[in-house]
């Protein structure tokens, strides 16, 4: 089901099923900066990665001698959330653990979806408790996409990423699916980074990140822009599929990871998973702002 919300100047749109952003439209500006999701491209809009980011090994991973089958990203975003919450320019989404999760996932988890429009943006909050007697192990992370270009008159070459702070940062490659964690680089995010079609040749560029940080698609033809923000969050992807012409780049901010090449399989073993103790909350968010 959609819902809306909005402000003076902004409406979102969200789903139930998957607790998903489906649109970030400016009424001011009347700018549409969320992708609309076309199966050409990338059916989706902007995704939550949970209880996994990116892609396990062989499709699967073994906890306490139990091997368990899981899909890229997890399932949450395939999942009917419930509405917790709801007002004017604010929502909240909730999905708890149930029969058809342990299957694939053998943890009790409440995972809270938050969207609060205000100003000239739109947070997003994720809370993940455990409510168990047990630590639970899990990632998460955000799979927003932005049209690029914002407007009719540009192209996605006209547009150019901005970090800040403006530093280098590390750079892990990817190797088919999977990270190459033992080939990481330092990667340019010291100057803007023209957007080009061969910049995703080995699909999308990951960095890690510690404190605030910014990631902002901007055009020199243009006063409009998108920047996604967060603090502490230790990964971020910058992706648009390669060999496409598709009008959209994401800005991925992570708690987790795809496997490493060297994956051992183990959950409690995994490159960049996330541990949450019994009865413990875990809380992150990031903001979209639009100009």
């Amino acid at each position: 089901m959609k819902f809306t919300i909005e402000t003076a100047y902004l409406q979102a749109t969200l789903d139930s099923k998957g607790a998903e952003l489906h649109s970030l439209y400016s009424k001011e500006h009347e700018i549409e900066y969320l992708w609309q999701g076309d199966a050409t491209y990338w059916g989706r809009r902007s995704p939550v990665l949970f209880p996994f980011v990116g892609a396990l090994k062989d499709n699967e991973y073994t906890y306490h001698g139990q091997t368990y089958p899981m899909s890229q990203h997890g399932f949450a975003r395939d999942m009917e959330f419930e509405v917790y919450e709801q007002s004017s320019d604010a929502m909240t989404f909730v999905l708890k653990s149930n029969q058809e999760t342990r299957e694939v996932y053998p943890f009790d988890f409440e995972l809270y979806l938050s969207y609060q429009l205000g100003g000239d943006g739109l947070s997003v909050t994720y809370k993940v408790v455990n409510p168990s007697d047990e630590q639970m192990f899990f990632s998460i992370g955000g799979h927003p996409a932005f049209n690029v270009p914002l407007e009719k008159d540009l192209t996605f070459e006209d547009y150019y990423l901005k970090s800040s702070p403006m530093k280098s940062r590390i750079m892990i490659p990817l190797k088919g699916r999977y990270i190459d964690v033992e080939n990481r680089t330092l990667g340019q995010t010291n100057a803007t980074i023209a957007l080009t079609r061969d910049l995703f040749s080995n699909d999308a560029l990951i960095y890690e990140t510690k404190g605030l940080n910014s990631f902002s698609i901007c055009s020199e033809k243009s006063p409009h822009s998108v920047t996604l923000s967060f603090n502490n969050l230790p990964f971020v992807g910058i992706w648009t599929p390669y060999g496409t012409d598709a009008p959209f780049v994401c800005i991925e901010p992570w708690a987790g990871i795809a496997d490493s090449t060297d994956a051992s399989g183990k959950l409690e073993e995994k490159f960049g998973i996330q541990t949450l103790q019994a009865q413990e909350t875990f809380t992150t968010k990031y903001a979209i702002t639009v100009k």
